[in-house]
């Protein structure tokens, strides 16, 4: 069972991460402020723009969406695309973000984060974020899964000081 407080417990496996944690606030916010409030809680300095110079941050809210930033002059750099879109509940997309931080073009190449929102006995909701198929990556998935779980640990810290403001 997750924990309260800012605790992101993670489970690491062969070809996944999977990050579980409770936030004080009902399903439909939790989902709310991760899908539709990106910009308010991702790490900027994870992204190509960069903190400075980062313009716009989101998620094209239906299925076939693109996650994607928009950085100075106009630059855009989609970062995946939207598998599943079910709000409050459930959403996947694809990791299209290579372990040299370079666009990977073939959604067949890319892994996959599924994020699931369920409700608790107390009204809190339980945010699961299963980050999989780093295998898709090749010869540099394992050291990728290892990066990003420290990677996720920081974003979702981020995220809970977001949706508990």
């Amino acid at each position: 069972m997750a924990q309260k407080g800012t605790s992101v417990r993670q489970e690491v496996g062969p070809a996944s991460v999977r990050s579980v944690l409770l936030v004080p606030v009902p399903v439909e916010r939790a989902f709310e402020v991760f899908a539709e409030e990106l910009a308010d809680w991702w790490i900027r300095d994870y992204t190509w723009s960069g903190s400075a110079a980062l313009v716009e941050l989101g998620i094209e809210p239906h299925t076939d969406g693109m996650l994607y930033e928009i950085g100075p002059y106009g630059f855009r750099a989609d970062w995946g695309r939207v598998l599943v879109w079910e709000p409050p509940y459930r959403l996947v997309f694809t990791w299209q973000i290579g372990p040299d931080r370079a666009p990977v073009p073939d959604p067949e190449r890319a892994s996959e984060v599924e994020v699931r929102f369920r409700a608790d006995d107390s009204g809190d909701t339980v945010v699961e974020v299963e980050h999989r198929h780093f295998e898709r990556h090749g010869e540099s998935g394992e050291g990728y899964r290892e990066a990003l779980t420290a990677g996720w640990q920081e974003l979702l810290t981020g995220y809970h000081r977001s949706v508990t403001r």
